[in-house]
């Protein structure tokens, strides 16, 4: 069934346009039209797309929500937002350029269109002249970037001549563009000057006159023992009753008096009373529970000249809000009365003993929390940021350009570091560098390369250089299923703390772009229908752009059971379905007369109580863990929890949706399942805070913080047994946690290769690492747990370094499971059977046996070959061969980043070997920075990626090698020139033996480089072998016929050639096309639905028999008799065909040898 949201999205469009009385149209206003639709710039002038607007704005992704069906096609704003999610566009767009699928403009098809970039575009049928239809219109915005703030002015007068006042200080916003910047333009400070003289009505008061008050939490709930304090009296004068109320005899009634209130666990809070009365006043003071300080802007990374000045830029929230900042250099803390205790740290006329690191912390009453590094580089006079000679950069090339001996070759086309360039000289002190600039390629040279048969052109780089950087855009694509079933968890609310920004799709897919300077994107999914525990994530991603796919398993909530809130019950945590299994962990207890609403009334009456358990002793159950378990220690830094189990409590009255709390619970754990020395008394309940994707420990009353061991008194029928308990209050939080901070913390190096040759130049990007620390093994003191806690980080130009728990004196003390996945395609790690070999692993000895590894075959050859484990044995001091990777002790994480590939690390390949891609211009698809322009770039366009496949089913005994060669096809910059090659092997149909296919990628028709003219590649399919084609998909090839010209060569029935459609046609004509931000992730989404054979599956089992395009039959060669049969019948030719074969070898020897 087709998913119903395109469809409510179309009526809200239709509805959101209807009114538009202010738009233009082509016949009422061309001018405007060109403006808005952006026509192409005169030949020889730089694309709209990319150089002629101001660098205050830039142009989104293309967006299709409608096809112009019905009265037309409407591309609505609000549709496009809710569709996408409403951080795709921005809240004011600047102009909207709309262009058909096939890249042409309404003005050129004569087509009446509206459009409005507040509003959207439209095309309506019934305006078209006779007998037209309105094309199929995608469309895009130009949105401003970010404006930033200019430097504070002075403090201006205090308020009061006398007494405490205020005063105030202003910032102007910097903009070319008339955006807004976050935040207030105004900063007040408290200021005092000496005491005034006299007697005021709050000071003196009135004897007649009273005061009521009352002290409540945000949802009503009141708070009895908060201290309140006035002004101008010393000391408390009033504590708030059972009821949060209290009263204060002598305040005037028209006075106006500032009202404060404390009280332990809460943020200060201060309220105006009000006259109610002539002789009374009414106030009421809200307090907020303390929030840790989270971080919401880290310091960026700067590169500056000697003499240039810098900001950076820290911003922390929390409740309260943090105002008291420390600056700290390479590790040392600045002077405060020299740098201030602000976010802002400006360093001016820059020295060269200023480079280093910077970091800042943040406090509030609650705790502190420290940022992130960040770099400074300092130049010196004349030094270059950027070395025009651009670094090795080795590709393979094809086959048949191979070495003599028939090993690969390789060719260096160049690379330019990944470096910044110095900001822009005069300009303000400010957050971001506006027109930042990068380590860019200025300079291509075209190069050919001869192989067997034919010329290969290829282009490298020349020079290198400072330019515009590429906006690094952060984006995480993925799927969210039910843990159990598998089934996707539809139209799912998609929540960035407590904002929501999309929903999960039909499939559950979703899209999730990148906020900048996000240090931990921390992801909440809402199940609609309530079925589901909310689903907390941090999920990795990489900042240099490069797209990451997630499969996010949501939990099913567990059945309800059913209390009576006068008498309150236990609900076992963790009970096995199975009689035999291991008994419960633990129970929660649920007192009489312990739950309340929200607004703190007592309920009574039945209770439905949900309480879903993730029990560590299930390996799979790690997999459906919330958040990374991690929290803030006292020090304000990231620390690492070791659980005994989750649970989210879920506590409705029967048919009602409001959650009830519950003050007093408890959690009694079996001190059974606690053995490990030092954990019971360290183990500690904590909850999660879903905005910030940290734990938090509990504390429900005071000094009632961890558990304590139950007396023997308490334990009714339970004397064999002894238990741990800790209180519990739940409130707004709902998921729990039972943990152990662990101090013992490594980070472990592992890097992800394109191939099992485990080549340096084919390190992948973008791929999610995850290890999973396993309980102890048989011999120490154990727990009955099958895992402790997971990690997850992404591979990124130098590989991945991920957390975990290690131990220096016993190698087997902490073991792990580490895996691998790029866009749920699973990796395979370097083998260890029968023994592993540390050139293959990637590890020296005698490190690489103290630390055990096996990969998840070594005992059983059956078994996936997808993860390996191993002793996380912590480096020791003195040993050579464990001082460079790949463990690292924690505070060496810098080294760990740094490490070069030489280094110790572990190690994962692809799977599918049989692939290789070729382009004429080099880009790295996992550092979308390192795009180039040029015509015969196989990706057009830095900002939006289009992937193209074509399935094509070979019907033989055997898997067989599938080549696309693609060159320009309609263009007349490029016609017969190539873009690029691409070989895929076939794979087999599981229950289809004679029959395999190959998922081709071929590269789209569309828009190039220059942005003036479209190209419809020219693409030649062949099989390898002696095969022939037999049947081309009907939709297809009539397509094809009604979008002349048909390719040259289409009649040869060896190999398949078309110009490649302009239109994104879907799986009924064998064709799977999608866009993304992501160049591997548009590849990775494109191949999952071809190997489905649908438009919206995702599949990695080849299905043969849906979604084909072309089909060829395939004959196996005549067997070639052995050479010593040959010798037998016939010893003359044989020796003959010998001497003829060792020619041609000697002569293809020579031919490569000159061309080196």
């Amino acid at each position: 069934m087709a998913s119903p949201l395109p469809w409510l999205c179309l009526c809200f469009a239709a509805t959101h346009l209807a009114g538009a009385g202010d738009a233009t149209s082509t016949e009422e206003r061309t001018a405007g039209i060109r403006g808005s639709l952006g026509l192409p710039p005169e030949p020889g002038q730089p694309s709209t797309a990319l150089e002629d607007w101001e660098e205050a704005s830039e142009w989104t992704s293309w967006f299709n929500v409608d096809h112009p069906g019905g009265d037309g096609d409407f591309e609505s704003l609000a549709a496009i937002r809710f569709y996408y999610g409403p951080a795709r566009v921005c809240p004011r767009p600047l102009a909207l350029e709309a262009r058909t699928t096939d890249w042409a403009l309404p003005t050129s098809l004569g087509e009446r269109v509206h459009s409005n970039p507040a509003r959207g575009f439209w095309c309506l049928n019934r305006e078209q002249a006779r007998g037209r239809r309105c094309s199929n219109y995608h469309v895009r915005f130009r949105c401003p970037l970010e404006a930033a703030w200019g430097a504070w002015g002075a403090w201006g007068p205090c308020s009061k001549s006398c007494g405490p006042g205020r005063r105030l200080r202003h910032r102007s916003c910097q903009s070319s563009f008339g955006g807004t910047c976050p935040g207030s333009p105004h900063e007040v400070q408290k200021c005092v000057k000496s005491r005034c003289s006299g007697c005021s009505s709050d000071s003196c008061g009135c004897p007649d006159h009273i005061l009521l008050g009352s002290v409540v939490t945000p949802s009503g709930r009141p708070l009895p023992g908060a201290r309140v304090f006035l002004r101008a009296r010393p000391g408390t004068v009033a504590t708030s009753d059972i009821h949060g109320t209290f009263w204060v005899p002598g305040v005037c009634a028209g006075s106006q008096a500032n009202v404060s209130a404390q009280m332990t666990g809460f943020s200060a809070g201060t309220a105006q009373a009000h006259a109610n009365s002539s002789n009374s006043a009414v106030v009421t003071i809200v307090l907020k529970e303390l929030g840790k300080p989270y971080l919401v802007k880290h310091p960026e990374s700067r590169v500056r000249e000697t003499g240039q000045d810098v900001t950076f830029c820290c911003k922390a929230s929390g409740t309260p809000m943090p105002k008291k900042y420390s600056w700290f250099h390479n590790g040392t803390l600045l002077d405060r009365r020299q740098h201030g205790s602000g976010p802002h740290l400006e360093l001016r006329g820059l020295r060269e003993n200023q480079a280093g690191e910077y970091h800042c912390k943040a406090w509030n009453e609650a705790g502190a929390v420290r940022s992130r590094a960040a770099q400074l580089t300092v130049l010196a006079p004349g030094q270059p940021a950027c070395d025009p000679r651009p670094q090795e950069h080795l590709i393979k090339l094809p086959d048949d350009c191979g070495q003599p001996d028939g090993g690969p070759a390789y060719l260096d086309v160049g690379l330019c570091g990944d470096t910044r360039c110095p900001g822009p000289v005069g300009t303000g002190p400010r957050c971001g560098d506006a027109g930042s600039r990068c380590c860019s390629v200025l300079r291509l040279e075209s190069r050919e390369i001869r192989c067997l048969g034919y010329v290969l052109p290829v282009k490298v780089v020349a020079e290198c250089g400072c330019r515009k950087c590429l906006p690094h855009r952060g984006l995480v694509r993925g799927r969210v299923v039910a843990a159990d079933t598998g089934e996707p968890l539809r139209f799912a609310s998609i929540l960035l703390g407590r904002a929501t920004i999309g929903f999960t799709s039909f499939q559950g897919d979703f899209t999730i772009e990148v906020p900048p300077a996000t240090e931990r994107l921390v992801v909440t999914f809402v199940d609609p229908n309530g079925e589901f525990v909310d689903s907390v994530r941090v999920l990795p991603f990489d900042p240099h752009g490069a797209g990451v796919y997630h499969e996010v398993r949501a939990l099913r909530k567990a059945a309800a059971v059913l209390l009576d809130a006068e008498r309150g019950g236990a609900i076992p945590l963790g009970v096995a379905e199975e009689a035999a299994a291991a008994p419960a962990l633990g129970e929660l207890i649920l007192p009489p007369g312990t739950f309340h609403h929200p607004d703190g009334r007592p309920y009574a009456g039945p209770v439905e109580a949900r309480v879903t358990f993730v029990d560590p002793r299930d390996l799979a159950s790690a997999s459906a863990a919330s958040s990374d378990l991690r929290f803030l220690d006292s020090s304000g830094e990231l620390g690492l929890l070791r659980t005994y189990g989750m649970f989210a409590v879920d506590l409705r009255a029967p048919g009602s949706t409001e959650q009830l709390h519950a003050e007093r619970a408890a959690v009694r754990v079996d001190a059974e399942h606690v053995r490990m020395p030092g954990h019971a008394e360290a183990l500690a309940l904590w909850s999660l805070e879903p905005e910030t994707g940290l734990w938090e420990e509990e504390e429900a009353e005071p000094g009632g913080r961890g558990f304590r061991r139950e007396e023997a008194a308490a334990r009714v029928r339970r004397e064999e047994r002894a238990f741990l308990v800790g209180a519990l209050t739940v409130r707004e939080r709902r998921l729990f946690n039972l943990d152990v901070p662990e101090r013992r913390r490594c980070f472990v190096k592992v890097r992800a290769y394109g191939t099992d040759r485990f080549a340096p130049a084919e390190q992948v990007q973008g791929v999610v690492v995850t290890l999973l620390n396993l309980e102890p093994a048989p011999g120490f003191t154990s727990n009955p747990r099958a895992w402790g806690r997971f990690d997850s980080a992404v591979t990124g130009p130098n590989g991945a370094c991920v957390p975990a728990f290690c131990d220096a004196e016993r190698p087997d003390a902490y073991t792990a499971l580490v895996t691998a996945t790029l866009g749920g395609e699973e990796l395979e790690a370097a083998p260890s059977r029968p023994r592993a070999v540390a050139a293959t692993v990637g590890v020296v000895q005698p490190y690489l046996e103290r630390l055990g590894y096996q990969r998840t075959d070594h005992d059983d050859p059956a078994l996936k070959r997808t993860g390996f484990r191993l002793n996380l044995a912590r480096p020791r001091a003195g040993y050579e061969s464990e001082a460079r990777g790949p463990v690292y002790p924690w505070r060496r994480l810098r080294d760990c980043e740094d490490a070069p590939v030489t280094d110790s690390h572990f190690r994962f390949s692809r799977v599918e070997a049989d692939k290789y891609e070729y382009d004429v211009v080099p880009f790295r698809e996992g550092a979308p920075a390192s795009w180039t322009g040029d015509l015969l770039a196989w990706w057009p366009n830095p900002q939006e990626f289009r992937a193209c496949f074509l399935k094509v089913r070979l019907q033989g005994p055997q898997e067989y090698m599938v080549r696309s060669h693609n060159a320009g096809g309609t263009h007349e910059g490029t016609r017969g020139r190539l873009y690029g090659l691409r070989d895929t092997r076939s794979v087999r149909h599981p229950e289809h033996p004679g029959a395999s296919a190959a998922c081709v990628e071929f590269k789209c028709g569309g828009m190039l480089f220059d942005q003036r003219q479209v190209d419809r590649t020219l693409v030649t399919v062949t099989p390898q072998g002696s095969c022939r084609r037999v049947a081309v998909n009907t939709l297809l090839q009539d397509y094809l016929a009604r979008h002349p010209p048909l390719a040259p060569d289409h009649d040869d029935p060896a190999a398949f050639s078309m110009l490649a459609p302009l239109d994104a046609l879907g799986h009924n004509y064998g064709v799977y096309t999608v866009t993304d931000q992501s160049p591997r992730l548009a590849k990775e989404i494109a191949i999952g639905r071809c190997f489905d054979g649908s438009s919206d599956g995702f599949s990695r089992e080849m299905k043969a028999d849906a979604g084909i395009a072309v089909t060829f039959q395939c004959r196996e060669p005549p067997a070639r008799p052995s050479l010593f049969q040959r010798l037998l019948e016939n010893p003359e030719s044989a020796l003959g065909d010998i001497r003829r074969e060792m020619g041609q070898a000697t002569r293809d020897s020579r031919v490569v040898q000159t061309q080196a």
